[in-house]
């Protein structure tokens, strides 16, 4: 099992799955935005980043992930975007379960002066919404529920993949 974690890592296919499902989601979130009409959120706007920061992971580990130094940095960018997004995920839940006036969400995107997101891509980054608004449910689970779900599946298959790339040789051979 160990060995086949670790191949597995090793492998474009892999690597390509976890992109495409990431390009899924952040293509869902447009059409969600554009076509249904429905405005993100500065949580929102966040969770698409941490959405980009998979697919980018996914995108790095096709390059060659046989090399170890561009498997582990995939790894590693893909882990830490799990589990930002996961945070993410969790605070607009909350926001969106317990809302009150001191527990909101900022109107204006804070990212740094020297990547303005929202300036440079407004139609990506420009957050519109409220996050304590439930404008949109799938079997009766908000948007960032199902956000908490995938990020949550995301950091689990990172952790199972991460395990077989640290554990040495075969143990029961």
């Amino acid at each position: 099992m160990i060995e086949f974690l670790r191949r597995i890592a090793a492998h474009r296919l892999a690597w390509g799955l976890l992109a495409a499902s990431a390009l899924f989601l952040e293509l869902s979130a447009l059409f969600f935005q554009y076509v249904l009409g429905l405005h993100p959120c500065v949580m929102c706007v966040y969770e698409r980043l941490a959405i980009l920061g998979v697919l980018s992971a996914g995108l790095l580990g096709m390059v060659a992930p046989e090399k170890w130094y561009l498997r582990w940095s995939a790894l590693l960018l893909w882990g830490y975007s799990a589990f930002r997004g996961l945070q993410l995920a969790l605070k607009h839940v909350d926001y969106q379960m317990n809302p009150s006036p001191f527990n909101v969400c900022s109107p204006f995107a804070d990212f740094p002066s020297w990547a303005p997101l929202d300036q440079w891509l407004p139609w990506l980054f420009f957050p519109d919404g409220d996050c304590s608004e439930i404008s949109w449910q799938f079997l009766s689970f908000s948007m960032p529920q199902w956000l908490v779900a995938i990020f949550a599946a995301y950091l689990l298959v990172f952790v199972v993949v991460t395990i077989g790339n640290l554990v040495k040789g075969r143990c029961c051979s």
